[in-house]
């Protein structure tokens, strides 16, 4: 049974399955809370021509279980044509216009839909071709009124595939949990990320976010889009371009049958059969500039910098998401601290100082939505509620053994954790709403066993686990707290599962604890219990090179960032140990060094980079699992690394 939370935690991704053929999608209904849709107006393109006689949907995004039919939202009345399903379509007329007179209902408000054209006339004097599948995301019904001109077509499916995509099936299969709480802030996050890459009324690939500070992959967006023209441009089904794009873009064994559907499987996939796509590319080009070379992969990830963005990522944990998808940053050169939203846009008065910042290295979020800094020169803790006013008082939570802090992690019942990195050590403090006292003493707790710890992470069990980096044998500490009031927590070393200067951890829904190694390039997992799970070499490959931060999504798959040879780069494993990404991992070029990954609860993976004075952050839009958010949430609740 769902717990209702007082805050806003993620949604998860649907079971990737196949499905094909007309929309199987559920008819609208109307209920409480529903509200009368807006008029609606534009065109169905392909390849930049009209394309005539599509049939053009409109849809909700499902909110009562994951991998549930979209909700088909026109109804009888106003040229509104039925198919052999029950839902309504308007047929696009000349230069492939349609007009939606606003003969829909919206289950609430805060619906996000988008439309979908299907089949239609090309232009290629070859009639219809039933391989045509377009997409286009529009948000938020409540504010339909607004949105301008709409253009369907390749540049605003791949947009919307690759934003959505953490709650997409299928074209026809967009959904999201049952908690209204959940569907908050997550889904209607993943559809505004697709105005970071097009311009919905011109169909356009974007090259800077709207802020201005975001750099968007205009020339892949463009080429990716030529793919599908490949295909929505030609004689059907069974030819060429289309057979080759369906073969090549499955979802396990399974074909797409049109061309969004064959994009959302692209977004799962991004690192498969990257050349192969790439040879769609016609020679008349529908949408340029494009790739002149094949990409390591397919990722679609946006590059942010300015606003205050300066050294970011200088140790793990420096990169933490909020219950509302904001993304926290710290600023090692700069002493500050920064709040960016869900579509990387500054909130007011970010980048934060306040004094008491001092080299501030990692960020974790409590419960309450109040983010907690460790400053590695400052030797104390800073703590800044949800608007990014300090709340710790000057200078901020000192005592405790504070030496050197690094990372630093929030546990199950909302006290806070810092692995002393100079110290040897760990401090733990209680929740400023207990007072922010420090729990453990002058030395901190595990002097006697700990060596320079970096990464710490915190558990169901309300155990805590950090990596002891310096150790004279390779090993990850667990810190137990103890039964007995007042009294320090046992602090045990296990070693063994490939550890090699382990760096960052993160535990994943089944208590398992993952590590990455800076001595050999590998993962690391130990069960609940401290026991070997991976190998005497851990897991290895996936691009893994130099990996530093580690992270996990709403699947149980493992992110981490490589701060070596392929420091452009981070890298996904399976639950199991098995490489997602390739020999490469999945590439950008903007990123240097990183340093700190986390993940959003859109499926977004957001890293961050060390060098000093650039600092720039990444986003790879919808590359991962959704999953809860904060981290302390996912402790509290029992759902962490889970899809909720």
């Amino acid at each position: 049974m769902r717990i209702s939370w007082t805050i806003v935690l993620a949604l998860c991704v649907l079971a990737l399955s196949g499905c094909s053929g007309m929309p199987g999608t559920t008819p609208t209904q109307t209920a409480a809370g529903s509200i009368s849709g807006a008029p609606l107006k534009g065109m169905v393109h392909g390849g930049q021509q009209p394309i005539v006689g599509a049939k053009v949907y409109l849809y909700a995004a499902n909110t009562t279980g994951y991998g549930n039919a979209a909700v088909s939202l026109l109804e009888s009345g106003g040229g509104t044509v039925a198919d052999g399903n029950g839902n309504y379509y308007y047929p696009t007329q000349s230069q492939g216009a349609f007009n939606i007179t606003g003969d829909f209902t919206c289950p609430s408000a805060g619906s996000q839909v988008y439309l979908y054209a299907v089949g239609g006339d090309p232009g290629l004097g070859q009639g219809t071709n039933a391989a045509i599948g377009l997409m286009a995301a529009l948000g938020t019904c409540g504010s339909l009124s607004s949105a301008p001109y709409v253009v369907i077509n390749e540049i605003s499916t791949i947009a919307t595939a690759n934003a959505i995509s953490g709650f997409a099936t299928d074209a026809t299969h967009v959904s999201s949990s049952s908690s209204t709480l959940a569907t908050a802030t997550d889904v209607p996050n993943a559809f505004a990320t697709v105005t970071n890459l097009e311009s919905l009324g011109r169909g356009l690939a974007l090259t800077t976010t709207p802020n201005g500070n975001g750099t968007v992959p205009q020339a892949e967006i463009d080429s990716l889009a030529d793919i599908l023209a490949a295909c929505v441009n030609s004689a059907g089904p069974s030819s060429t371009p289309c057979t080759t794009l369906f073969g090549n873009a499955k979802n396990g064994n399974t074909q797409p049958v049109e061309t969004a559907t064959a994009a959302i499987n692209i977004a799962h996939n991004p690192g498969a059969n990257v050349a192969t796509l790439l040879g769609l590319v016609p020679s008349n080009l529908a949408f340029q500039p494009t790739l002149l070379n094949a990409p390591n992969d397919f990722t679609i990830s946006i590059v942010y910098t300015g606003d205050g963005l300066s050294g970011t990522g200088i140790a793990p944990g420096a990169v933490a998401i909020d219950a509302a998808g904001n993304v926290w940053a710290p600023n090692y050169s700069t002493s500050t601290l920064n709040e960016l939203n869900s579509n990387g846009v500054p909130k007011t008065g970010s980048p934060y100082s306040a004094a008491g910042l001092d080299n501030p290295t990692g960020v974790a979020i409590d419960t309450f939505g109040s983010a907690w800094v460790a400053n590695y020169n400052g030797d104390d803790l800073s703590e800044f509620n949800y608007q990014g006013q300090k709340i710790s008082g000057p200078p901020g939570f000192v005592g405790g053994g504070l030496n050197n802090p690094y990372g630093i992690a929030i546990d199950s019942v909302g006290n806070a954790w810092a692995a002393n990195n100079g110290g040897n050590s760990l401090s733990e403090f209680e929740s400023n709403a207990s007072g922010g006292l420090a729990l453990s003493g002058s030395s901190g707790y595990g002097g006697d066993v700990l060596a320079g710890p970096a990464g710490i992470a915190a558990d169901t069990a309300g155990d805590v686990w950090t990596a002891n980096y310096l150790g004279a044998i390779p090993s990850l500490a667990e810190a137990v707290p103890s039964s007995l009031p007042g009294q320090p927590p046992t602090v045990t070393l296990f070693t063994g599962a490939g550890l090699n200067l382990p760096y960052d951890v993160a535990i994943d829904a089944s208590g398992n604890v993952w590590a990455t190694n800076r001595g050999s390039s590998s993962l690391s997992e130990l069960s609940s219990n401290g026991s070997a799970v991976s190998g005497t070499s851990g897991y290895t490959g996936g691009g893994l090179d130099n990996p530093y931060g580690i992270a996990i999504d709403g699947a149980g798959n493992v992110w981490a960032a490589n701060n070596g040879g392929n420091s452009d780069s981070v890298s996904e494993f399976s639950s199991g140990g098995i490489a997602i990404s390739g020999a490469n991992g999945y590439v950008n070029l903007g990123m240097f060094s990183p340093y700190s990954i986390a993940i959003d609860g859109s499926g977004n993976v957001w890293v961050a980079s060390s060098i000093n004075g650039t600092g720039p952050l990444v986003e790879f839009v919808g590359a991962a699992v959704p999953v809860v958010t904060p981290l302390s949430a996912g402790e509290t609740y029992k759902e962490l690394g889970t899809r909720p």
